[in-house]
């Protein structure tokens, strides 16, 4: 009897240990889809297809596995760091063997929605799921190719149960990749700001110069023809001089026009949100400007001249009072709902 019990407690310690949940799985549970914070009026459940707790679970692994490069050295939150709201606090990304690119990592905080599907900062890929995929077969960035990164994860046989899960195979495919990763993105969502909580009523939530700024943010200094709607973005193309080089009168960077060829896009770049922008520093698609002091004075003088600067660009006369009182605008834009880390343990 007493040897059938040693029996019995042996098979279930067995059981126990073949079925302990994994601790990559421990790390990075199944959540409900966040609900959009106070400022965000749209819905991630309204979307055409919404993200299920499932893909995003698998996107979250996906986004920070440095095994979706060519040399496993880098991921996709390498450059879209979560502790600077998904972007990155260097001019420019550096990618596989210390390549250095020519372009600042842009945030996609709250790009859920937006007004026109552009994305990247000349507007290249069309969603979110594209997007995600592009830096994979980079040659500079992650330096892979989407068909090696496909069947370096299809080799990875703790993935297998992940995607199966979200999408109903074991199989790997790059669609499905683009799309887990483009779910965990989508909720990555900021609001409740001290901004948002003004707005909704609460008088005590800003300073009166965050009020001044906000006059001034939709009045005299017209920032609202560009930074508009909820992410405070057109997510269109503009011409502000950056990058303009007076001795060549050329772009080091032509922006847009490498993607649309029309002529008017030399050197527009697509207007980032102003969510978390304290978090984003250095500014603009190269970096070049440093603190949201020197981008507002960049807009005071009017741009750099040259002969594509847009028509909204202009110098607005604003004086050191008004100046500091949009900066605290948008310091009073910082919110919460984005935040992550990087979890310690992947499939295996």
């Amino acid at each position: 009897m007493r040897q059938y019990l040693y029996l019995l407690s042996g098979l279930a310690f067995i059981f126990s240990a073949c079925t302990k949940t994994p601790e990559w799985e421990a790390q990075n549970p199944i959540k409900p889809i966040p609900d959009s914070p106070l400022g965000i009026d749209s819905k991630l459940s309204e979307l055409p297809e919404p993200p299920t707790p499932e893909r995003v679970r698998l996107g979250r692994w996906l986004f920070y596995d440095k095994r979706l490069s060519a040399d496993g050295s880098v991921s996709c939150a390498t450059c879209h760091r979560p502790e600077n709201a998904f972007s990155e606090p260097t001019a420019t990304s550096t990618g596989i063997r210390g390549q250095i690119g020519g372009r600042k990592a842009p945030s996609f905080v709250n790009l859920a929605w937006t007004i026109y599907p552009n994305f990247f900062w000349d507007g290249r890929a069309a969603s979110l799921e594209e997007q995600a995929i592009g830096p994979i077969a980079n040659p500079i960035e992650m330096g892979h190719t989407h068909e090696a990164m496909v069947a370096g994860l299809n080799n990875i046989k703790g993935y297998k149960k992940y995607f199966k899960e979200a999408f109903g195979a074991e199989m790997v495919t790059l669609d499905h990749v683009a799309k887990a990763i483009a779910d965990y993105e989508r909720t990555r969502l900021s609001g409740n700001s001290p901004w948002d909580k003004w707005k909704a009523g609460d008088e005590t939530a800003v300073s009166d110069e965050v009020k001044l700024g906000d006059t001034l943010f939709f009045g005299k200094a017209e920032c609202n023809q560009c930074h508009l709607g909820q992410n405070f973005t057109d997510s269109r193309f503009h011409n502000l001089g950056i990058g303009w080089d007076s001795m060549t009168k050329k772009f080091k960077d032509e922006g847009r026009v490498a993607i649309s060829k029309a002529k008017e896009d030399t050197g527009a770049f697509k207007t980032p949100g102003l969510r978390e922008v304290t978090k984003h520093a250095p500014y603009m698609h190269d970096g070049s400007v440093k603190t949201l002091e020197e981008v507002v004075e960049h807009y005071n003088k009017g741009g750099n001249k040259n002969p594509y600067l847009s028509t909204r660009i202009r110098p607005l006369k604003l004086n050191d009072k008004e100046k500091a009182a949009l900066v605290s605008l948008m310091k009073a834009l910082e919110g919460e709902g984005y935040q992550d880390q990087a979890p310690t343990s992947f499939p295996q």
